[in-house]
């Protein structure tokens, strides 16, 4: 067939990563933008010589098209419907449908599902669209009307997050709220048998780190008689994992009131009036001065330190720093769990950072684990820029 889009013709020779499958355009390629195409619009994409190479949605910025389909086909509501089809049986074959004691996890992971500039994430019942491209934004009713007719009656509700998400420069006014449905009451899911308040309306991201569930899962098998230190707690998984564990003491930290009133619930919920608990609303590095030997199990699963290149060099200083501040206090035979979900940071200045912070510390260190990314957050193998989470479990002597 041939759709019915506005075509764009890369320079010549600019077409190799396209033929690898590679889902982006880089505006450096582009021969030309035709007049009159608005961000958002689908284009098909084309060589020098006018052969297709694929149909995406355009974007300004150094992303020029972020690729849909490799095949000459329509972007309609059937187009929609297999991708989110595609992307649950993913979730199927991995479990996590079926899982009676889980009832959380990512539905869409942009490029890893195919689907350029969506986030979508299931909280029992409810999933929380994020697009992080104008062209996701402008089609979110069908992508919702696809996810409603995939998922039956599974869902009770779809809610759309996008109003920080979308490009700002795109001059569009998006408003956070309810595509379809309405929400369950108290916004509880559960994981692993643990249960959890989220916050999809005030939260950060869609409201919850759906991508450490396997991560807390280790925890909660490693914490057994340790007293636990987990920064950056935002909603408490960790501290719970590690309480569901065995854990002696555990201690969440962050800057953010907010969270540690939701981590103080999420306690409330699966431990109440346990006296192991306690939650502390301020800076981690403030924290982490002077905590000598206090803990033997230590998380550091921080915020992204860089969001673009330009930022790369002091973000691997701030791994190198918060991760000296832990090594020179854990207790002798503790476990440290360090994390990074900058994308930008790769696995190797990642692991450089951290050996760094080893060396400085004087301390003997060995891995015992290399963490990565759940089954629900895959990686497009054509498009590794997809995975972003690094982690590693330390034990230090």
């Amino acid at each position: 067939m041939s759709n019915p889009y506005k075509d764009i013709f890369l320079k010549p020779g600019k077409e190799q990563s396209l033929n690898r499958f590679h889902p982006w355009v880089f505006s450096g390629a582009l021969k030309f933008v035709p007049s009159g195409l608005n961000e958002g619009d689908l284009v098909t994409v084309r060589t020098a010589a006018g052969e297709f190479l694929g149909t995406g949605h355009y974007q300004i910025g150094s992303i020029a098209v972020r690729i849909l389909t490799f095949s000459d086909e329509a972007i309609d509501l059937p187009f929609w419907e297999r991708k989110i089809r595609n992307a649950w049986e993913v979730r199927k074959s991995s479990g996590l449908v079926s899982d009676h004691e889980t009832n959380v996890y990512r539905l869409v992971h942009g490029e890893g599902d195919g689907i350029p500039g969506l986030i979508a994430d299931y909280y029992n019942g409810v999933v929380v669209m994020q697009a992080h491209s104008v062209g996701v934004f402008l089609q979110r009713r069908d992508i919702a009307e696809a996810i409603k007719n995939v998922l039956g009656s599974s869902l009770t509700a779809i809610y759309d997050k996008s109003a920080k998400t979308v490009p700002f420069k795109a001059g569009l006014t998006p408003e956070d709220g309810y595509l379809w449905g309405q929400a369950i009451a108290g916004h509880e899911v559960m994981e692993y048998g643990l249960r959890f308040r989220v916050d999809w309306e005030e939260g950060q991201k869609t409201g919850f780190f759906i991508d450490q569930r396997e991560n807390r899962s280790l925890v909660l098998k490693l914490s057994a008689g340790r007293d636990v230190l987990n920064m950056f707690c935002y909603t408490g998984g960790f501290s719970f994992a590690a309480m569901k564990g065995g854990a002696r003491l555990v201690h969440s930290v962050d800057s953010s009131v907010k969270a540690i009133e939701l981590t103080n619930q999420n306690v409330e919920l699966n431990f109440p009036e346990d006296p192991r608990h306690e939650a502390f609303a301020t800076d981690a590095f403030t924290y982490l001065k002077d905590i000598k030997d206090q803990y033997d199990l230590i998380i550091l699963d921080p915020p992204a330190f860089a969001k673009h290149r330009d930022a790369l060099k002091q973000a691997l200083l701030g791994y190198k720093r918060l991760n000296s501040r832990a090594f020179e206090q854990i207790r002798p035979g503790g476990l440290l769990f360090t994390f990074s979900c900058s994308q930008i940071v790769s696995r190797e200045k990642f692991r450089e950072a951290v050996f760094s912070a080893a060396a400085i510390s004087g301390r003997n260190v060995r891995i015992l684990y290399q963490l990565s990314q759940p089954s629900d957050h895959p990686v497009n193998i054509y498009h590794p820029e997809g995975e972003y989470l690094k982690g590693l479990v330390l034990y230090v002597e």
